[in-house]
């Protein structure tokens, strides 16, 4: 069993799109959407939902008010400004801008704060047209991300085990943050989708560096070559310094719109076009080094 997961320095990069279309060419694979902040594979899957997990949060503060003397001890050492005082008298704890530290609740001379886990976040384990998905929902605001992404790549190894699936396809979270981290640790390839804007190049540069630090292969991909020749050359120039293979590039294709708005891949969407057989191609250069090392 081989694990991919497709990152990109920044969001809108195109990522979600090249895992679909990567999925729709892939066989006996595991699928799962490790954009758990934002998650957004399933509109694309249309799964059918088999399993339904909670997944607890973050800590939460909330001041008992029949217990609080309003001596503002805790407004005092809060230092993300979740406490904030009433109208009249007495305080309140923004759900929103808590950050769990519960700092409040040991500083409290009457005992008046307490915490609890939030439980708004959700974990799913789906059958789809292209294998079994695992997917999940966080709430707003809510933290642990990086755990809940370990948590749902867990469950797609294990769901391979039992298939005896050849491969994991991850569509993972934009940026370098913990989700990031979470979705490439232990997986066996890395592909870069990068967008030819300098914001594309730059957090690019930052992700390369990171997946560097766990010595994972990375791959290049170039989302929409066409639309800026110069930064995609530099981007090029930019891969090559750093022994990336650039396995494919898109060219800007309005059928990759207009699939997104039926809900499918554009593999699906327009089979026969060029687009399509770029994704096929770079599949199976990925199939090829992955099995190979």
């Amino acid at each position: 069993m081989k694990e991919l997961t497709i990152l990109s320095g920044k969001g809108g990069a195109g990522k979600t799109s090249v895992a679909a279309s990567i999925a729709s060419v892939a066989q006996n694979a595991v699928l799962c959407d490790d954009d758990v902040d934002a998650a957004d594979l399933h509109l694309i899957f249309k799964p059918e939902v088999k399993e339904v997990h909670r997944f607890e949060g973050g800590q939460v503060a909330v001041i008992d008010e029949e217990k609080c003397t309003n001596c503002g001890i805790c407004w005092s050492y809060c230092r993300f400004d979740a406490i904030h005082t009433k109208a009249g008298s007495g305080f309140y704890i923004n759900a929103y801008q808590c950050e769990g530290c519960r700092l409040c609740e040991r500083v409290c001379p009457s005992k008046a704060i307490h915490s609890y886990r939030n439980n708004n976040n959700y974990w799913f384990v789906s059958d789809s047209r292209f294998g079994p998905f695992v997917h999940a929902k966080m709430g707003a605001g809510e933290d642990n991300s990086g755990k809940l992404v370990a948590t749902v790549r867990q469950k797609a190894r294990e769901i391979a085990t039992e298939t005896n699936a050849e491969f994991i396809i991850n569509d993972g979270p934009p940026g370098i943050g913990c989700p990031a981290i979470s979705s490439i640790s232990g997986v066996d390839a890395v592909l870069l989708v990068v967008e030819p804007t300098r914001s594309g190049l730059h957090d690019a540069q930052r992700l390369v560096s990171l997946t560097n630090s766990f010595n994972v292969p990375v791959y290049g991909f170039i989302n929409k070559y066409d639309i800026n020749l110069q930064v995609s050359e530099t981007i090029e120039a930019f891969l090559n310094k750093n022994h990336i293979p650039l396995l494919g590039r898109w060219n800007f294709d309005v059928n990759i719109v207009k699939a997104m708005l039926e809900k499918m891949s554009v593999v699906e969407f327009a089979p026969e076009g060029e687009t399509a057989r770029e994704v096929k191609k770079v599949w199976e250069q990925l199939k090829s080094l992955m099995l190979t090392d």
